[in-house]
């Protein structure tokens, strides 16, 4: 900050203020293990062998993957210049475009659905405990049923998901420094699991050949296509979030190139490798047990060995909770915490978003491929594509690139519009969002599909990009008018 003055101290902070030129020491290779990290997780091979399960082939379930993470890291890049070039995050980019108070609204939509994704993080840590418990206590799998049958919830399973969700909520307490040689573990253990795992799929299976010869399930073009939209929607989604908050990480870039380059030289193609890896593994199952089991978990509690069982399940945990904690939990607690800095600190952000993981029942979303692509996926990409949208066209279009930054701390500044809040954002937000909702109320058969225009429940299967170009243009023709 250069003007004292202008500061308001409810829009600054020591967090949000601009990291200074000297401090900005992320180079290339930053970037490209950032995204090799970030990649290398359980739901990552969950989309790819989710792919293989709803009817595509090898090579069609990595192109698509390919494509959406080649299409998310155009807006990565474009939003990761702010934060590159002025050394702002991401809640304090968004003031320019939504205004000072407005920007809490982009912000709580990327923290909802960071939570979301905290939620299923949680139930696959949980999960590989229940796994790895009921190799030795067979009894864990007849536990008498105490949740109603619409929750879709067993009594074994839900128990060591609570027990992992209290272990989450102890290392909020604890404070996120106590994570960090959980994520060595991690660096080191996933990337060897996954080629372990490989090894197996190849021997098991009798060679790649076999492998790779599963027929896709679709019979006609017109099958695939139906398919493959949405696919690839739901692949761009898988990264929406970070397409927008990337400034809270390029904000310590030591230059555009290394920022621009990492991202591409790390994020499609580490997440094409490790998908490959699902894929494989996700097509050999089909040869070994005569059916496509997509959940790695489920796949790793076939293991004749309990020790193998007992230690790859405890690797899972471990692994899983330090990517729950480093991804899904700083990021809205802070955003949490942003709201009302003198009633919410971080660890009391943590908490509420453990509690609205719970809420979104994380075990229906990814209780089969289609639950996890098509109202997971999808849906939340619907509210994070506007977003995108008016992000780029408020910094390329209308501000050419050029921020003050002073004022973005300011409450009577330029960014201060009506109140804080920039009508026309609110505006082209909601433009961007409404035509999608038809779709998903019809996918969750919350209306019925003979109710609403085909094309218009279609529009839900191309969700982001529906979103990210309707605001886009929205936004831009208001702003230019204003």
């Amino acid at each position: 900050m250069t003007d004292q003055s202008k500061k308001s101290s409810s829009l600054y902070s020591e967090d949000l203020a601009p990291v200074p030129p000297e401090k900005r020491t992320w180079n290339t290779w930053n970037y490209t293990a950032l995204w090799i990290s970030m990649s290398l997780c359980i739901p990552t091979y969950m989309l790819a062998s989710s792919l293989i399960e709803g009817g595509m082939n090898w090579w069609e379930a990595i192109l698509t993957i390919f494509i959406g993470n080649t299409i998310v890291l155009l807006p990565m890049i474009l939003n990761g210049h702010a934060g590159a070039k002025y050394g702002i995050p991401f809640p304090v980019f968004a003031r320019a475009s939504f205004g000072v108070r407005g920007a809490n609204i982009p912000a709580m939509l990327r923290a909802i659905v960071a939570c979301g994704w905290f939620g299923i993080q949680t139930w696959i840590g949980g999960f590989a405990l229940y796994q790895m418990f009921r190799v030795w206590f067979p009894a864990l799998e007849n536990l008498p049923q105490i949740f109603p049958a619409s929750f879709g919830l067993q009594t074994g399973p839900a128990i060591t998901f609570f027990l992992f969700w209290l272990l989450n909520m102890y290392v909020v307490y604890l404070g996120v420094e106590s994570i960090k040689k959980l994520l060595v573990f991690k660096a080191f253990f996933l990337p060897l699991a996954a080629l372990a795992l490989l090894f197996w799929a190849i021997s098991a299976g009798h060679g790649l050949g076999p492998i790779l010869a599963q027929p896709s399930k679709f019979h006609t073009n017109a099958e695939f296509w139906n398919y493959f939209f949405p696919g690839l929607t739901g692949m761009v989604g898988f990264w929406a979030t970070l397409s927008l908050n990337i400034p809270d990480f390029t904000r310590y870039a030591k230059s555009q190139r290394a920022q621009i380059t990492g991202q591409a030289i790390g994020l499609p193609p580490s997440m094409t490798l490790f998908s490959f890896i699902g894929v494989v593994v996700t097509s050999a199952t089909f040869i070994i047990y005569g059916k496509t089991i997509w959940d790695p978990l489920v796949l790793a509690g076939k293991f004749e060995s309990k020790f193998l069982v007992s230690i790859a399940m405890i690797a899972v945990a471990i692994s899983t909770l330090a990517t729950n904690i480093a991804a899904n939990i700083v990021s809205p607690a802070n955003d949490f915490a942003n709201l009302s800095p003198s009633k919410i600190n971080f660890r009391m952000g943590g908490y509420i978003t453990g509690i609205i993981g719970i809420l979104i029942f994380p075990w229906k979303l990814i209780a089969d491929p289609n639950g996890y692509i098509f109202t997971w996926l999808i849906a939340y990409s619907s509210l994070l594509g506007p977003v995108g949208g008016i992000l780029i066209a408020d910094y390329y279009f209308i501000r050419k690139q050029k921020l003050d930054v002073d004022d973005l701390y300011s409450a009577t500044g330029q960014y201060s519009y009506g109140k804080g809040f920039n009508k026309f954002a609110m505006i082209a937000l909601l433009s961007g969002i409404l035509p999608n909702v038809p779709g998903f109320l019809t996918t969750i058969k919350v209306m019925d599909v003979g109710t609403v225009y085909p094309w218009i429940a279609h529009l839900y299967n191309y969700a982001w990009f529906t979103g990210f170009f309707v605001s886009f243009f929205v936004y831009y023709l208001s702003m230019r008018k204003k």
